[in-house]
């Protein structure tokens, strides 16, 4: 939006009757070439109307008297929607609503993490996904195993959340979202502005049921705005399913049936050599850290070599 549009858009917001005054001078402007004299329109508006667009610099000096100073621009401000924020914007809800196997997925994630508390669960689990990882245990020593999951979990997480999570839909939310806030920033300042100028109190109360009306909006659209916290759960839910189990085989490798001698420790950077058992930072394990730090890098790698972009993206 050009200046002169925002200058017109400021203009009627603070008086509605301006919109009317703004076209009787386009006429006018019409009607003799481009040029508006005072005498043309003084019976379509007052002189405080006509000052101010002066002042504004929406009207400038022409030749004999004066002429719109962005003639696009000024009609842009007219004709088109500069009081609408956004706030219409338009999000099917059903959409974002989770599938059978969506809701399936999640109560499995739900009962998998039961695996970090009940020994028996952990254990189950562990000796299952054993059968599968055992071989590349076998192969490869631990760190480069965990370095391999952490591969595998930030591919899968990579494409689960490019294909599950719609970024239409989101940009939409956070579109909304940001109408809102600009609306009730307007209005304040409106108000501001009708304060510092003296406006009559009817004025001030108007602009005062305004804002409520605006703060009401934005509370509602809060409320509806569990649909996009429900959008990004969903890829999460599918990657907990997948990711918890090999989370517990690794769990169950260091503290249940233990790892080989040769094993039991790592040369990690900053930290030098400590067991996996340890902890490195804070509470959190050498093995963990590890593996976070391993699935960090792959997923930002990863990401960028399918040319995978998750910002979210407006209408």
């Amino acid at each position: 939006m050009t200046r002169t549009a925002e200058k017109i858009d400021d203009l009627v917001r603070e008086d509605s009757s301006m919109s009317e005054a703004l076209e009787a001078i386009r006429e006018a402007a019409d009607r003799n070439g481009g040029e508006v004299h005072w005498a043309d329109v003084n019976d379509d508006l007052t002189s405080g109307q006509w000052g101010r667009l002066i002042e504004k610099g929406v009207l400038v000096d022409g030749g004999e008297g004066f002429e719109i100073a962005d003639r696009e621009a000024y009609d842009e401000a007219l004709d088109g929607d500069g009081g609408d924020y956004g706030g219409d914007v338009e999000i099917d809800a059903e959409q974002s609503k989770w599938s059978q196997w969506d809701k399936l997925a999640g109560v499995g994630s739900l009962l998998l993490m039961f695996g970090y508390w009940i020994d028996s669960v952990q254990a189950m689990v562990g000796s299952t996904i054993n059968t599968v990882l055992a071989p590349l245990n076998d192969a490869l020593p631990f760190y480069a195993v965990i370095l391999s999951i952490a591969l595998l979990t930030g591919l899968y997480s990579t494409l689960l959340q490019a294909n599950l999570t719609n970024p239409e839909i989101m940009g939409k939310y956070q579109e909304r979202m940001k109408a809102m806030q600009e609306k009730q920033k307007d209005v304040r300042q409106r108000k501001k502005d009708a304060e510092e100028r003296g406006a009559s109190e009817a004025e001030i109360e108007r602009l005062e049921d305004e804002l409520e009306e605006a703060r009401e909006e934005q509370m509602e659209a809060m409320a509806e705005n569990l649909g996009m916290f429900k959008e990004q759960l969903r890829p999460m839910v599918w990657i907990m399913l997948l990711t918890i189990p090999l989370f517990l085989w690794m769990y169950w490798k260091v503290h249940g049936v233990g790892l080989a001698s040769t094993e039991s420790t790592v040369i990690m950077p900053l930290v030098g050599e400590t067991s996996w058992n340890a902890g490195v930072i804070g509470p959190m394990r050498a093995w963990i850290v590890w593996y976070f730090l391993c699935s960090m890098g792959f997923t930002q790698l990863l990401r960028k070599a399918l040319n995978i972009d998750m910002t979210p993206s407006g209408t």
